[in-house]
C-alpha cells in the first residue's frame, strides 16, 4: 500500500510532537497543525490544556487513554473515514512512544487512510544523545514491569542486547529497578536524564553503583544503559552451558547457539553438531 499524506482531499491522522518540558520547544508547525484540524485527541486533557491555551489553540479537545482506547479507536478512525482531520497527542513528546496511540496508527494504516507525524522533542532520543554513550546502535525499551519479578525476567531477556538500551523509570521506582539491573547486566555505565529541558534538567552519569549511592532522584527520568560487553570469562566458559542458560532465558536453542558462537568466535554449524552430540550424551 501506497498511501501520499497530502494533495488529497478528505481525512488525515496527524501524530503531533509535544514539549517534554519547556513550552518554547513547540514548532510553528505544530501550532498551525493544531489551530487547523477539526479535533485533538489527547492523553489527559487537564495537561493538554496548558499547553493549547498557552498558545492560543481553542481546537476542541477529547480525551484518547489507555483506559477509553478500546472503546475511542474505531470511532476516531470512522471520523477520519468520513473526512475530518484529527491530531493525536501525548501529555509531552511524540505521541504513540509509551503512550496510546498506536492502535489508531495500526487501524488508520490497514484501511488506507493517510497518517503524517508532525516531528518534535522525544525525551529518549534526547538524552541518549548527551548521554556520551554509544548512541548507534541502540534500542529503545520504555518502561520496565512494575513488578519485581516480571522486571528481572525482562532484563534477563536484554541482558545480551549488545548495543545501548534507552529506559524510562518513574522516580519512586528507579532505585528498585537499578538494583535490579545492577543483578541481573552487572556494574555497566549508565547516564541518567531527569527534568529534561526543565529548570531542573540533570545528567548524572556513572557506573549503576555510583548512582545507587544518592539519597535521591526526583522528576521525570530516561535511564540509558550500555550494551552487554563480553569479558575474558565468556571466551573460556563451557559452550554448551552458556547455551543452556539462555535457553532458559528464553532464547530459542538456534538463537542460543548463534549468540554463543558469536560471543565465543566458534562456528555456528559446528557448535550446533557439537551442542546435539552433548545432549544426546547426557
Amino acid at each position: 500500500m501506497r498511501v501520499r499524506s497530502f494533495n488529497h482531499n478528505g481525512g488525515m491522522l496527524y501524530l503531533v510532537a509535544t514539549p517534554i518540558g519547556n513550552l518554547s520547544d513547540f514548532s510553528y508547525r505544530a501550532i498551525e497543525v493544531l489551530k487547523s484540524v477539526d479535533k485533538i485527541y489527547a492523553e489527559d486533557t487537564r495537561n493538554s490544556i496548558t499547553l493549547l491555551r498557552h498558545y492560543n489553540i481553542t481546537t476542541r479537545l477529547e480525551s484518547y487513554h489507555e483506559f477509553n482506547q478500546d472503546v475511542k479507536t474505531n470511532s476516531i478512525v470512522e471520523e477520519i473515514k468520513n473526512g475530518a482531520t484529527i491530531a493525536i497527542i501525548s501529555d509531552a513528546g511524540l505521541p504513540v512512544i509509551s503512550d496510546p496511540g498506536y492502535k489508531i496508527v495500526q487501524e488508520a494504516s490497514r484501511l488506507n487512510l493517510p497518517i503524517s507525524t508532525i516531528p518534535g522533542a522525544s525525551a529518549g532520543i534526547s538524552a541518549l544523545i548527551a548521554s556520551g554513550l554509544a548512541p548507534m546502535p541502540f534500542t529503545f525499551y520504555g518502561f520496565l514491569d512494575s513488578k519485581k519479578t516480571k522486571r528481572v525476567k525482562e532484563l534477563n531477556e536484554l541482558k545480551y542486547v549488545n548495543h545501548t538500551i534507552i529506559f524510562y523509570e518513574a522516580p519512586h521506582r528507579i532505585f528498585e529497578c537499578l538494583e535490579d539491573m545492577l543483578e541481573v547486566f552487572g556494574d555497566r555505565r549508565v547516564c541518567l536524564a531527569r527534568e529534561l529541558t526543565k529548570t531542573f534538567e540533570e545528567y548524572i552519569r556513572g557506573s549503576i553503583s555510583d548512582i545507587l549511592k544518592l539519597d535521591s532522584i526526583k522528576g521525570e527520568i530516561v535511564l540509558i544503559v550500555e550494551g552487554y560487553k563480553e569479558d575474558s570469562s565468556e571466551d573460556t566458559a563451557n559452550p554448551f552451558e552458556k547455551i543452556d542458560e539462555l535457553i532458559n532465558l528464553g532464547y530459542k536453542p538456534n538463537e542460543a547457539i548463534k549468540e554463543v558462537a558469536k560471543l565465543q568466535n566458534l562456528e555456528r554449524k559446528e557448535l550446533y553438531k557439537d551442542y546435539i552430540d552433548y545432549k544426546n550424551s547426557k
